[in-house]
């Protein structure tokens, strides 16, 4: 078997300016290639995977919570954190929402459901959790 290694991810969105910009500022990535509106790499200065942002003119952003018929999630990410409150401020900051729709079998204190600028969900969770 020939050798394989993981080396990122990529997110779909309609501009990938807002969304390259939005995870460059919550995760601390460093924006490598940025052709809005088609095309962005981030890259974790720490190493590690990379993310790329790939706008697709026919993008429709997911529904959160999902809906029968509606363009659900594919995925999202995990992000842990050591303050919930101040990494919730720094997504909103940088332009994303929080998700106006929590699981109720969550506790709000120690995860928090997050909106990027094209609407993929997101998780912030405290640290130890």
């Amino acid at each position: 078997m020939s050798e394989r290694h993981w080396v990122g991810v990529a997110i779909d969105c309609a501009d990938a300016g807002p969304v390259a910009r939005f995870y460059e500022r919550l995760l601390g990535f460093e924006v490598r290639t940025l052709d809005p509106p088609q095309w962005a790499q981030l890259f974790d200065p720490a190493g590690g995977v990379h993310l790329n942002i790939q706008g697709e003119p026919a993008y429709e952003p997911p529904v959160w919570p999902d809906e029968p018929g509606r363009p659900s999630k594919q995925l999202h990410l995990e992000v842990e954190v050591d303050d919930l409150e101040s990494a919730v401020a720094v997504a909103v900051g940088a332009g994303g929402r929080e998700a106006p729709w929590q699981p109720p079998d969550r506790n709000p204190e120690r995860i928090r459901i997050m909106l990027d600028p094209a609407g993929h969900p997101l998780c912030l969770f405290l640290r130890g959790e």
